[in-house]
């Protein structure tokens, strides 16, 4: 033990001789604490064009291009809303099917089909078009929880369009209702 006080003594020593150096391995000392404390607790969730707000939100009626797809295509259509910013933010997007395939009540779209609920967890916004990733609880087509989800959507109104990748499955979306604003 005297050895250790020994070797700590002359480097108390040798640190009050250098007034410079000690001051300089402080000041590193609290530069390395300061990163060590503060770099993992932040992260950026958002980027995009410099200058930005990094925004989006949005909600309105949608149509699946192509329907249910095959050779008997059924069409589906989409109840979409959402907003996100740098601390995150909710996607929710409920998709119905007509329970008729032809006929007369073969245009209600009275069979809820995918829902999808998430929490926004990063937001990349480039060229008016925003991509939100996050986690969602799917039900329906695609169920389960925790689902990693990607939504590219454009800025608009009627004609813009969405585009969700959920479950293995891709879903594009073009807006007959309502108004995607980017900002």
């Amino acid at each position: 033990m005297s050895s250790n006080n020994s070797f700590a003594s002359k480097l108390r020593a040798q640190l009050r001789a250098r007034p410079r150096v000690r001051s300089w391995w402080l000041c590193v000392g609290a530069v390395l604490i300061a990163l060590a404390v503060v770099g993992p607790s932040t992260s950026v969730i958002a980027k995009g064009e410099a200058g930005k707000h990094l925004r989006v939100s949005g909600a309105g009626k949608t149509m699946i291009e192509g329907g249910t797809g095959g050779a008997a295509p059924v069409p589906v259509t989409t109840l979409v809303a959402f907003h996100a910013d740098a601390q995150g933010g909710d996607f929710e997007c409920l998709a119905f099917a007509s329970s008729q395939v032809s006929g007369a009540a073969s245009g209600e779209f009275d069979a809820n089909v995918m829902y999808v609920t998430g929490k926004v967890t990063s937001l990349e916004i480039a060229k008016g078009v925003a991509t939100l990733r996050g986690t969602a609880t799917v039900t329906g087509l695609g169920a389960g929880q925790d689902v990693p989800f990607i939504a590219l959507v454009h800025a608009g109104g009627p004609g813009t369009t969405v585009r969700l990748d959920v479950s293995g499955l891709t879903f594009p979306e073009i807006l007959v209702d309502g108004h995607i604003s980017i900002d």
